[in-house]
């Protein structure tokens, strides 16, 4: 397998059928999107100054209400830190890769940040077609992020591609204080909707890398699985993992 170098940065855009377009002097250059099967083909290489190598590519889409964290839960994930403080509501839609080790593969995901606000729904909406994974964020401190879930579910079901990978994640697990959104309830929904649930904390940093790391590992294997491997279980690996970093803290 031909291994490419992963484009650095983060840049925004309003239309996914967009061309790769210039550098904007703050990020690197934007990425056609990956093709559906998430297969990066040796003709097309993606080269930047970064020097990271990819086998395989996915476009992961993070979506929730405006303020449930999304923008803080991807730069946990990609820089390791937490933004402290107040800042700026992301505009439209925003993205960063990461290159991540998943058994003998270097999978890239391309993490794509949509605003939550409604004037901005439609420019979105626009973006969940070709997503490969879908990361429905709430609140664990506000009711109405988690009531609107259903609502993007049914989004979801509309303008996504029936194959997307979709986990559910419970943001701000930290605020024990302000809480109002039992676990027991995401864990009712999730089963509902027939999809993995976590709660995760961009401060803390709970449960972040495996949140990306369960949706990695279940596209790196829809993507190479070979006829007589067996089907790899998203829900018991998200399961086992947090049983053992439960056993780790205990």
């Amino acid at each position: 397998m031909s291994r490419k170098k992963a484009l650095k940065g983060k840049g925004s855009s309003k239309s996914p059928k967009a061309s790769p377009c210039k550098d904007s002097g703050k990020s690197g250059k934007c990425l056609a999107p990956a093709p559906s099967n998430g297969v990066v083909h040796p003709s097309r290489p993606s080269i930047s100054s970064s020097g990271e190598f990819y086998d395989i590519a996915f476009k992961v889409m993070l979506v929730g209400d405006s303020g449930v964290g999304k923008t803080c839960l991807l730069v946990r994930f990609k820089d390791g830190a937490f933004l402290a403080g107040s800042f700026i509501s992301t505009v439209g839609i925003d993205f960063r890769n990461k290159v991540m080790n998943i058994d003998t593969i270097k999978v890239k995901l391309q993490i794509w940040d949509t605003a939550g606000q409604e004037r901005f729904r439609s420019v979105t909406h626009a973006y969940y077609r070709d997503a490969h994974a879908l990361l429905l964020l709430y609140d664990v401190t506000n009711k109405g992020s988690f009531d609107h879930i259903r609502i993007q579910v049914c989004e979801k079901q509309s303008e996504a591609q029936d194959d997307v990978v979709v986990m559910l994640l419970g943001n701000k697990a930290d605020a024990t204080h302000t809480r109002v959104v039992k676990k027991e309830e995401g864990e009712k929904l999730a089963k509902e909707f027939g999809v993995p649930f976590m709660e995760t904390s961009a401060r803390s940093g709970l449960n972040v890398e495996l949140a990306f790391t369960a949706a990695a590992r279940e596209l790196k294997h829809r993507s190479t699985k070979e006829p007589e491997e067996s089907k790899f279980q998203l829900q018991d690996y998200v399961d086992r993992e947090m049983r053992t970093a439960s056993c780790c803290y205990a």
